[in-house]
């Protein structure tokens, strides 16, 4: 009967033992998981396929316990005041106002961003700073008619200087390599060494950066 077996959308929201579930299709998929977002402070419930989203809301409703711990364990939300000081690239800035980090780190990744794409032998691209909470940056390769483009999460200031910069250099890579094959993370070692520390920095301390949240940054 239809009752018994609820209608569920792809992205849809639901509340669970207080907590929010996000309900997720993802053909990648081969059973029905449960992981946190840790960007979002939330669960997501994946399913391979719509029709299996009920039983991916109903796993996640018989885990309510478990969802609950994954959540209490992300870093509590933190608000930026002006007046405050930060740790920005690694070295103390005053903050004597929040939009001045963007421009911080737009100083920075354009840079950076200037200097690996003259190693690639390639024109840097036009770099933009986001409040992204899904990824740490993103590249557009140049296309005709369409210029090439970088996109920064500004977050990336509050890591140390070394993992700002192999994040803007693995964008820059994508310059060239619009994958993530060997000929790529060769383009990435020789801009800055072995990825593997930074990567393993943003793993453990990414939850922490995505809990800082200035209001006039949004947007």
């Amino acid at each position: 009967m239809a009752w018994l077996n609820p209608p569920y959308r792809d992205g849809e929201r639901l509340e669970i033992g207080g907590a929010q579930v996000r309900l997720s299709v993802s053909r990648r998929a081969r059973r029905v998981s449960l992981r946190i977002d840790r960007a979002r402070r939330e669960v997501v419930a994946v399913a391979p396929s719509l029709r299996r989203l009920a039983e991916a809301a109903a796993f996640a409703r018989q885990r309510r316990a478990w969802v609950a711990e994954r959540l209490a364990e992300l870093p509590a939300p933190r608000l930026l005041e002006a007046g405050e000081t930060l740790v920005l690239f690694g070295a103390p800035f005053p903050l004597a106002e929040v939009g001045a980090i963007k421009r911080e780190a737009l100083a920075v990744f354009e840079a950076r961003a200037r200097a690996h794409c003259a190693a690639l032998g390639v024109d840097a691209p036009r770099i933009a700073v986001t409040d992204a909470r899904t990824r740490w940056g993103s590249c557009s390769p140049a296309r005709p008619g369409r210029a090439a483009a970088i996109r920064l999460s500004w977050r990336l200031a509050l890591a140390p200087r070394a993992v700002a910069d192999y994040v803007v250099a693995h964008e820059c890579a994508h310059l060239l390599e619009a994958n993530h094959g060997p000929g790529f993370w060769r383009l990435v070692r020789t801009l800055v060494g072995d990825e593997k520390p930074p990567r393993a920095w943003l793993r453990a301390h990414g939850a922490a950066l995505h809990a800082v949240d200035p209001p006039a940054l949004r947007g």
